[in-house]
């Protein structure tokens, strides 16, 4: 039995405590309406996790749903394709929420951030917990806008399943592709629902051929619209060969009806039904759930959020088609035996409780108190509090066990990507069962990196700029923020210029950096100042170069003395770390004692080029000789090999490379000549124009340096009507006069 059952906000303080040692639903539902005017933002809750309406569920099932029964799922799409207003009404059906929240209005569950509800946009995942006809369901509403991206890709990675929403106006977008491309890299079998119908321009036909086309997926229709745009009514079932109509009359659309296909009233809708059902015939419910695992199909299903249409049935596919935490297969689990195996996938900072850490379990069980292991960190920490996720609002519980995605507290040093277990001799028992034992504890060493769960690839930031706080004396803050916010989102870099000593802002575009900007003012009360927005440009050469370079040097009554000799040579393929080889006329006794020292003056020389001061990248750098006196410091080593390569690099040919956008661009007919013109200006390269309903599609590439404002621009040039999206394809080389007025603006000469 659960004797302290409490809420709490992220932010706020702590909201109530109740007190429950008899279960009856009648207490649950009167200690709700005391607490009710005490919940943020002016949201009601209808009851706590697991007690739905009048379901009487024992505090067990509540807590510990049975494995098979949990679905761990994402909501991913485009930008503004209507995912946040997809889950607001899969909280309302669920009876998690008794007000329908409106992103225009900004009072959403799972935007709760100040930035997303002025916006309209979501900008962190929110994890959201709630149940659905006896299913424990996690789900994660994601973002869609490409500077927050590995929001995204840190998500998917503790997910079992997810849910592609479309445009059915647009189909596949530009994002689309992206986050369908990180599903695919995760192995996440998906479900399609096509949003919007109700939307002018909408189009089953067209939105379901864009995925068979673009996704190269294969859709299995499960729905049929009766009717498109303003004439949508509601969805045929082509499994059951029903209609489902919403009423008219109902403003929550809870109110709809199941109807068979007759005949008579329905002759066409039954021939579409039918022969689409025969396409089924083969492909029915289990079936269904068996091609969606394997993700050789993906079922389509088809509704309109904002009008209360589709949403209850989409629900019910989430729980028959998509998989349950032990339908998908994880070779390291049988490592485990059982033990605690968790992933820390998301970071946020509480002003009262430090940092809140969101957890996916694996195996074992998680519970407060407990002490825990950090694999990645080698460090021991204490859960202090285990709470369940519901978006801004958690409840603590006592224990959790595997499958569940849970939120710690106490946590002070896990990071976003580690891997936690319940204790170091855990972790090491899992690698002996691996095969390993017996092995040096070296090799033991590298078999418990093994052990490690998939870490976030995370991109290279393309924008930085120089952040400043009001005064010297507010810099310490200003540093604590910063460490905050690196450590809930990774993609976010912060590097000290070494010329001005200025604190360096990276990020993934200027919407990241205007939103980190906002935070540090919002929660840290920091008014900072920040330089202008700069383009992260690459360096590299074009001819190969050798150098020597010798490094003498007394201090107290110890001689450093090294001399190398390195030649640096450009490379073929892209690589952004530089690749090291060693000359065979280099002894590895002399290499095993210097490797490490040898390797950091390199990677510590690549960081600053000798034209702009930006990272090195796609050179290949050999080691021909190293004489090392004895006594010499490993210190001494990687400063002579630093010293080295930058003398090289200063003799060789340079060259810039210029990050490279891919850009799509959806725009009305009579608006694409001038579309056109301005791209033309800013270097643009059209690569096809397709058509989409009433709209072209313009894609191409396009330098990032010319990017700057477009949006401003895009809006005046077309009244507002057109959107775009910009993704990072690749680095590539600036043309020569392009070159020599970057550096000449760099100098100060123009």
């Amino acid at each position: 039995m659960l004797s302290n059952l409490r809420t709490f906000a992220v932010g706020h303080k702590k909201i109530t405590c109740l007190h429950i040692n008899n279960i009856y639903c009648s207490r649950i539902t009167s200690s709700l309406k005391r607490i009710k005017t005490h919940v943020p933002l002016g949201r009601s809750y209808s009851s706590l996790p697991g007690l739905i309406g009048n379901d009487i569920k024992s505090l067990h099932s509540v807590i510990s749903p049975p494995v098979a029964k949990i679905r761990n799922i994402g909501i991913m799409a485009h930008i503004d394709a209507g995912k946040t207003t997809t889950t607001e009404r899969i909280l309302y059906y669920s009876g998690y929420t008794r007000s329908l929240g409106d992103v225009d209005d900004g009072d959403t569950v799972t935007d709760f951030m100040a930035q997303e509800r002025e916006r309209g946009i979501t900008i962190q995942s929110a994890a959201v917990t709630f149940d659905w006809k006896g299913y424990r369901v996690n789900l994660i509403d994601t973002p869609g806008h490409v500077d927050f991206t590995l929001e995204v890709e840190r998500c998917l990675r503790v997910l079992d399943g997810a849910v592609a929403v479309f445009d059915a106006s647009a189909g596949v977008e530009a994002q689309t592709l992206t986050v369908w491309r990180q599903a695919d890299k995760h192995q996440i079998p998906r479900i399609c629902f096509l949003n919007k119908m109700d939307k002018t321009g909408a189009s089953f036909n067209y939105a379901v051929e864009s995925i068979r086309e673009k996704l190269k997926a294969k859709p299995l229709l499960l729905q049929l619209p009766i009717g498109e745009a303003k004439n949508f009514k509601g969805v045929v079932d082509v499994v059951s060969k029903e209609k489902l109509l919403w009423n008219s009359n109902s403003e929550d659309g809870k109110d709809f009806e199941r109807k068979s296909l007759l005949e008579m009233s329905d002759p066409e809708l039954l021939k579409e039904a039918t022969e689409a059902r025969s396409a089924l015939i083969e492909q029915l419910q289990t079936a269904i759930h068996r091609v969606t695992l394997a993700r050789t199909a993906v079922p389509v299903l088809c509704g309109s959020a904002l009008k209360n249409k589709g949403v209850q049935p989409l629900l019910d596919a989430i729980t028959m088609y998509l998989p349950s935490p032990e339908e998908r297969s994880y070779e390291f689990l049988q490592w485990y035996k059982g033990d605690l195996c968790a992933l820390a996938f998301k970071v946020l900072h509480d002003k009262q409780r430090g940092p809140l850490v969101f957890v996916r379990i694996y195996s074992g069980v998680m519970k407060p108190q407990s002490a825990i292991h950090n694999i990645n960190g080698n460090c021991t920490e204490r859960i202090s509090r285990l709470l369940l996720p519901f978006a801004d609002q958690h409840v603590e519980i006592p224990s959790l066990t595997a499958g569940n995605i849970a939120l710690t507290v106490g946590l002070k040093h896990t990071a976003t990507g580690d891997t936690i277990v319940s204790s170091k001799s855990s972790a090491l028992a899992a690698a002996r069962r691996a095969g390993r034992e017996g092995e040096k504890k070296h090799k033991r060493n590298s078999e418990e990196e093994r052990l490690l769960l998939a870490g976030v690839e995370i991109p290279e930031p393309v924008f930085f700029c120089t952040i400043e706080p009001p005064s010297v004396a507010k810099q310490p803050d200003l540093d604590h923020a910063l460490k905050c916010l690196q450590r809930e989102d990774p993609s976010l870099k912060v590097k000290l210029d070494p010329d001005s000593g200025q604190t360096v802002l990276c990020g993934m575009g200027e919407l990241h950096i205007e939103i980190i900007h906002d935070r540090i003012k919002r929660e840290y009360g920091l008014e900072t100042y920040l330089g202008p927005l700069q383009v992260a440009y690459r360096e590299t050469i074009l001819n190969p170069v050798r150098a020597t370079d010798t490094l003498d040097r007394t201090l107290g009554d110890r001689r450093h003395l090294v001399t190398v000799e390195l030649e640096v040579k450009p490379m073929e393929t892209s690589s952004v770390m530089p690749v090291i080889e060693y000359a065979e006329s280099v002894s590895e006794d002399i290499l095993k004692g210097s490797r490490e020292a040898i390797e950091n003056g390199i990677h510590s020389a690549c960081l600053q080029g000798p034209l702009l001061g930006s990272p090195i990248q796609d050179v290949a750098i050999t080691l021909h000789s190293l004489i090392i006196h004895p006594g010499t410091s490993s210190t001494m080593i990687s400063a002579c090999v630093s010293r080295c390569i930058q003398k090289a690099l200063k003799k060789a040919d340079k060259q810039v490379l210029e990050p490279l956008m891919n850009l799509e661009v959806t725009v009305t007919r009579d608006y694409l000549s001038p579309v056109l013109a301005d791209l033309a200006q800013r270097r643009g390269h059209i690569q096809e124009i397709q058509s989409r309903q009433d709209n072209r599609v313009v894609i191409g590439f396009v330098p990032l340096a010319e990017m700057m404002g477009y949006s401003t621009v895009l809006r005046t040039v077309t009244s507002g009507s057109a959107t775009f999206a910009l993704e990072l394809s690749n680095y590539q080389a600036m043309n020569p006069q392009d070159q020599s007025a970057l550096l000449n603006r760099r100098s100060g000469l123009t």
